[in-house]
């Protein structure tokens, strides 16, 4: 056979025939090809495939004739490679068939612009917004310094670039379509886009038309068209659209007038108008307007835009008051405020907005009509109320403090969450700045109450291991201090005018307002626990140190907080968020109101007891003469609490019907430079308390709108509102209940719980089990003065 037929041979039977042996003896014929030993064709390797494809049947699924997975096999880094690069070319495809399709479309700014509808609850006309406050300057009327002080602050490649920020844009886009929000990035042209020929809608087919028109309007309009665009049309808090509406809005002049340093400053505002308007700004805002001014100005100097030196000598610009938008007068201008601001939040919260300074904008631009939870009954009523109670009694001739009062109160249905009726000062006009929701004034002594919550809710101990209840009993010395494990801690709080108590309960204790007593409870309970109760009520308190001192409510509060903090006390602990707004109309908008009434935030109980517990301060203590024996009471249900800040910067009253939560604050506001004063001799007294004014204005208010026959459905077995198990006249501390005016502190050793201090060795805790049913407030220890006695309220 020859070497090709011995080949074929070899392939037809798939083996290959072994060599012939070599021997020096003789050899026997060899097999043929049939019969030749077989070898596996390409040794080792050939067999293990072999071996593979006899057990492809199970283990072998899912892999190819090479052996190799599905995955591995569909992803190469060839098809990796060419998909990426495939996808690019389908986005730019994508972007080039976009930019052929947008053109740049007409402003839409003042062309579009719409009043606004305000409607009371009823459905009748509060007011509408009246005409834009805007005028258009042109770009040369601007001193240069000027305008180089907005592209410092938001653009500082603005002459270079092509009119977008693709990293900043791409950025954008990933957290609109990730729900995390805007993150900035915007160039001056893209800003301007979005503010004259778009909206502010958080949408990506809205970024992504910003996108193509920028790049349009770059490459057909000068920057100076552009910049000119910009300041003509961005919103500067105030009312004001555009630079020369804004230079007379902050100070009063043209702007062709405007110095570096205040154009710098509208410069920073624009990043947050509401925040960073200096009339309005809390202590964070106008630090942090005041670093973006300086921020502006260095820019500046690193661009060689301005001289280093004459940096140096500058000094921040402070704008002068606000004036009231036309229509606005009297309480109209709060009620228009507080709504826009809630819807401009709400529309952030639901994304329909990048952030709040866009939501404004979206808000200002008109085409609303917004019925608020105002009722007009109400409404009067608590107007009314303020100047019969307080304004009305202020002179401003006779004493000058009195022109620096202010009032604010927020009056919510505890049920709903709606905010019924607002009083944001003397007269928008005169006043710019609402009292209802500035947040700048201490809360005082009305935060004891959430001290309790948190006790009760957290079920808190003692050092010594007693549960903290209404009947608990405390060291109520002044200057006591406060311990934690054994250890000073380092704060001892005085007692209104450093009264001393001695052993009084924890009831007693929110009667008379004892600081050192809820500076300890503070401590028992934990502070951190304390101010996270107090955030699930509804304060802020993201940015406060848990230490002991915020037990005297040192951290800053409004009237709106605290009335949606009692609102939910009053509504058995489930979340109460105060809204004014009812419903909201838009043919551009959808807006999702949320609802007011949340969560269970604290146990029933542990509110319901608060309740009990400050029906006492109402009947027996710092807002007795001012409520309880109001004559306009007739029977209903009261529980309140007062409070009057350090320096008498501020007085508060906040109280509640079954029906109605009403927070009534007083603060002292220099009407000469907005500083915080003291209000000493305000009105004829020495001391402006929480029982005088603020209570009055409360009573006035509510017991002529508030339901009657009314009762707190309870669920406590403490507390001031609890009926005693057993007759009170079994104790002689019946008759202080029955005749204060016969001054009971000549009377305190006739119940131990009252005045533990005499016997010592009794343990004070041994009793308050004895009396708790009767109520501290059958005993006062101090007796009742006239709240507006300076030894009567904290």
């Amino acid at each position: 056979m020859g070497r090709a037929d011995d080949r074929r041979a070899r392939q037809r039977g798939g083996r290959r025939a072994a060599p012939p042996a070599r021997s020096s003896v003789a050899t026997a014929p060899q097999p043929g090809p049939a019969e030749a030993e077989p070898t596996v064709i390409g040794g080792r390797a050939a067999a293990r495939r072999a071996a593979q494809g006899k057990g492809r049947g199970k283990a072998g699924r899912g892999k190819g004739k090479d052996g190799r997975s599905f995955i591995r096999r569909m992803f190469t880094w060839k098809k990796i490679v060419g998909g990426f690069f495939g996808v690019c070319l389908l986005g730019m495809g994508a972007f080039i068939a976009l930019y052929m399709m947008i053109d740049i479309p007409k402003g839409n700014a003042d062309a579009t612009l719409q009043s606004n509808v305000y409607k009371y609850s009823d459905g009748s006309l509060m007011t509408r917004d009246g005409e834009r406050n805007r005028e258009i300057v042109d770009l040369a009327k601007v001193p240069k310094k000027v305008q180089l002080t907005f592209v410092a602050a938001e653009n500082k490649t603005f002459y270079k670039d092509a009119g977008v920020d693709l990293k900043g844009t791409a950025r954008g886009l990933f957290n609109t379509l990730s729900g995390k929000g805007a993150q900035g990035g915007s160039t001056i042209t893209q800003q301007y886009v979005k503010n004259f020929y778009l909206t502010q809608n958080q949408t990506v087919t809205r970024k992504l038309k910003e996108l193509v028109i920028s790049l349009k309007l770059d490459r057909t309009k000068s920057k100076d068209y552009i910049l000119a665009g910009y300041i003509n049309t961005s919103y500067y808090g105030r009312g004001a659209y555009g630079i020369q509406a804004a230079a007379q809005a902050y100070y009063r002049k043209d702007a062709d007038e405007l110095s570096v340093q205040q154009g710098a400053y509208l410069a920073a505002l624009l990043q947050a108008p509401s925040q960073y308007d200096w009339a309005v700004a809390s202590d964070t805002g106008k630090a942090l307007v005041k670093a973006r001014w300086n921020y502006v100005l260095d820019n500046m100097v690193e661009e060689g835009w301005l001289d280093k030196t004459k940096r140096a000598e500058m000094k921040f610009p402070v704008p002068q008051a606000p004036k009231a938008a036309p229509g606005m007068g009297g309480q109209t201008g709060y009620l228009v405020d507080a709504a826009n601001n809630q819807l401009a939040k709400q529309l952030v919260a639901q994304g329909t907005a990048d952030n709040l300074n866009d939501a404004l904008t979206m808000v200002k631009a008109g085409g609303w009509t917004i019925t608020l939870n105002i009722d007009k009954k109400k409404q009067k009523a608590l107007e009314a109320a303020a100047k019969s109670q307080l304004t009305s009694k202020l002179d401003p001739k006779k004493r000058s403090v009195d022109a620096d009062v202010q009032a604010g109160a927020v009056s919510v249905n505890p049920k709903t969450g709606a905010v019924v009726a607002l009083y944001g000062g003397q007269d928008y006009y005169k006043h710019y700045r609402s009292n209802a929701t500035r947040t700048d004034y201490q809360p005082a002594s009305t935060f004891k109450p959430v001290i309790l919550a948190a006790a009760l809710d957290e079920d808190a101990q003692t050092q010594t291991g007693k549960p903290i209840t209404a009947n608990t009993m405390y060291d109520g010395t002044s200057k006591r201090q406060v311990v934690d494990n054994g250890t000073k801690v380092g704060f001892a709080p005085e007692n209104e005018d450093d009264q001393n108590y001695g052993n009084i309960t924890v009831q007693t204790a929110m009667n008379k307002s004892v600081n050192s007593v809820f500076a300890q409870m503070g401590v028992d309970v934990g502070m951190d626990k304390v101010l996270k109760v107090a955030s699930q009520l509804g304060m802020d308190t993201a940015d406060l140190k848990s230490v002991p001192a915020q037990t005297l409510g040192t951290m800053g509060a409004s009237p709106w907080q605290m009335a949606g903090v009692y609102a939910t006390l009053d509504n058995h602990g489930k979340k109460v968020t105060p809204t004014i707004i009812k419903s909201v109309e838009s043919s551009q908008h959808q807006v999702n109101l949320p609802n007011p009434i949340g969560d269970q935030v604290i146990s029933r109980e542990a509110a319901d007891s608060v309740t009990s517990v400050l029906t006492g301060v109402v009947d027996d203590g710092t807002a007795k003469v001012s409520v309880a024996d109001n004559s306009n009471r007739d029977g209903r249900k009261v529980a309140g609490k007062t409070g009057t800040s350090d320096e008498n910067r501020s007085a508060w009253f906040t109280g509640y019907t079954p029906d109605l939560v009403t927070s009534v604050g007083l603060f002292g506001e220099s009407k000469k430079n907005g500083a915080q004063v003291s209000m000493y001799k305000a009105g004829g007294f020495p001391r402006v308390n929480g029982g005088g004014f603020p209570a009055q204005i409360w009573a006035a208010y509510t017991f002529g709108v508030s339901a009657t026959g009314v009762k707190f459905d309870l669920d406590t077995t403490q507390g001031a509102a609890v009926q005693p198990s057993y007759t009170p006249s079994q104790t002689p501390s019946q008759s202080a209940t029955q005749s204060p005016s016969q001054t009971p502190t000549q009377t305190p050793t006739q119940t131990p719980t009252q005045t533990p201090t005499q016997t010592p060795t009794q343990t004070p805790t041994q009793t308050p089990t004895q009396t708790p049913t009767q109520t501290p407030t059958q005993t006062p220890t101090g007796g009742i003065d006239d709240p507006l006695n300076p030894n009567d309220d904290q």
